[in-house]
């Protein structure tokens, strides 16, 4: 209800030096800016903080210079009907928007990309337990080809002396009948023949 006595006097208390600061009346909090001779002042609520009125006065203050420059010699009230639809457009976004509240947007932004680099993480950390898996694999197989040449050597002697014993024995068989067959006709000792 007492809201613009309460404006005026902390109006009349400001002096001229750039400064930003915040009184509190009840459950209000009237929160100025003071830039180049100019006072911005805004009431919120207390559960606004302080972060998002000085964020709107800030904004305001940035659009009024951009549009009227230091407007020094201005009457009372002169810019309130082309600037009151800002004011209150402003108003409207930082009182409801969540994104009017850059550091909370930055902290939730930077909430976002640690559960992305998490999951980065152990995307990279699952593709290094498959690269272990496959290392393992490789040794294993590794050792069987190893195995499988020794093992394949071992086979190819055994079956060439198999087959060397074979050979001998065909071989001594053949000399033994060749023998039995010149004995047979010769004699035993082969004298005859």
């Amino acid at each position: 209800g007492n809201a613009n006595l309460v404006a005026l006097r902390i109006a009349e208390k400001l002096g001229q030096e750039d400064t930003r600061v915040s009184y509190t009346q009840d459950r209000h909090m009237f929160h100025c800016l003071i830039r180049d001779g100019l006072t911005f002042l805004v009431m919120a609520e207390e559960s606004f903080g302080r972060r998002i009125p000085f964020a709107l006065l800030e904004d305001v203050k940035n659009r009024f210079l951009a549009s009227y420059g230091a407007a020094r010699e201005a009457v009372a009230y002169e810019y309130q009907i082309e600037f009151a639809p800002v004011l209150a457009e402003r108003m409207q976004f930082y009182g409801t928007n969540p994104q009017a509240d850059t550091l909370n947007r930055v902290k939730g932004d930077l909430v976002e990309v640690k559960h992305i680099m998490i999951e980065n993480i152990e995307k990279v950390l699952e593709r290094g337990e498959k690269l272990d898996l496959l290392v393992d694999k490789t040794d294993n197989l590794q050792e069987t080809a190893f195995t499988f040449r020794r093992e394949a050597r071992r086979l190819r002697q055994k079956l060439w002396w198999k087959n060397a014993r074979m050979w001998g024995v065909i071989s001594a068989v053949v000399a033994l009948l060749i023998y039995f067959i010149l004995a047979v006709s010769c004699g035993a000792t082969l004298r005859n023949c």
